[in-house]
């Protein structure tokens, strides 16, 4: 009897897990998946997240006290350190862009509308086509815009075509073409003291940095690279921008970039794409047990 008690206890030694037993680990990746966001995003919660999100940092950048006196100091200072180390070269190309008329207003629209639609747009290809790398690319753009928040706040800075003296041409103005939430009548809708750092220039890059590394057409990833490009020609020639803003930009992309490779542990583009949900593990049948 003793030795039957024996054999069963070791029959049950060799007996593999219950399934139950065995899927635990799965089920621990599949949730850290969902946590980190390469499991597929639910639609709804991405609209009211982006839309939540949005008003939220529009409320926070526009209640920033519009330092004018410390912004039109902190101008200065820029403008002189762009001349001191030779980039200082916005009002030249502000003045050649403004005398083409038809170029300039275009530039107008384009600073006032693509800022948007182009974000959204990638957002929405992002959605749809490279589910996997969603939620990590919204990560990177909610991060860089967080932090531009800070630049807001404590350090003011007035864009070129608001310094006294300096020169620039506000071509929005001067062309009576509404290109600008913070020139003519839209003036007093958004904080015109929040140049820096230049979220044309974060969110344009995004762009194209998402479309370079996941787009599948070339024509396509050159477009990618092209955009930020034409962002920067845009801010400088409207007068927005100063290239140090540009550069201000570049700096919070690249931080919200490695927060978020720290954060998943590999880069955007190596990111896996979502794959099918897991199967329930099945019940073991009575007859097995």
């Amino acid at each position: 009897m003793g030795d039957a008690k024996a054999r069963t206890l070791e029959g049950r030694r060799s007996t593999p897990p219950a399934p139950s037993q065995r899927t635990v680990p799965a089920r621990g990746r599949v949730a850290a998946a969902r946590v980190r966001g390469v499991a597929r995003p639910r639609l709804w919660f991405e609209i009211l997240l982006i839309a939540v999100s949005y008003w939220t940092y529009s409320l926070i950048r526009n209640a920033v006290p519009e330092q004018k006196a410390e912004a039109l100091r902190n101008a200065d200072w820029v403008w002189r350190t762009e001349h001191s180390i030779g980039i200082a070269v916005e009002q030249t190309v502000n003045h050649a862009m403004n005398a083409v008329t038809w170029l300039i207003v275009a530039m107008n629209y384009y600073y006032a509308t693509l800022h948007f639609i182009v974000t959204v747009g990638v957002l929405v290809w992002l959605y749809r086509r490279h589910p996997g790398r969603y939620a990590a690319s919204r990560l990177v753009l909610f991060l860089t815009t967080a932090v531009a928040l800070l630049g807001y706040y404590f350090f003011p800075l007035a864009p070129p075509r608001l310094m006294p003296g300096g020169g620039f041409i506000d071509t929005v103005l001067v062309h009576d073409t509404w290109g600008s939430m913070a020139s003519g009548n839209l003036a007093n809708m958004s904080n015109q003291y929040a140049a820096m750092p230049s979220m044309h220039i974060g969110w344009s890059l995004w762009c194209g940095v998402t479309i370079a590394l996941l787009a599948r057409a070339t024509w396509v990833r050159a477009l990618g690279v092209l955009y930020p490009v034409l962002t920067l020609v845009v801010i400088i020639s409207t007068a927005n921008h100063f290239w140090l803003d540009a550069v201000g930009g570049v700096l919070c992309l690249a931080f919200a970039f490695t927060v978020a490779r720290l954060w998943y542990g590999t880069s955007l583009a190596r990111l896996p794409r979502p794959g099918p949900a897991p199967a329930r593990p099945s019940e073991p049948s009575p007859s097995g047990a």
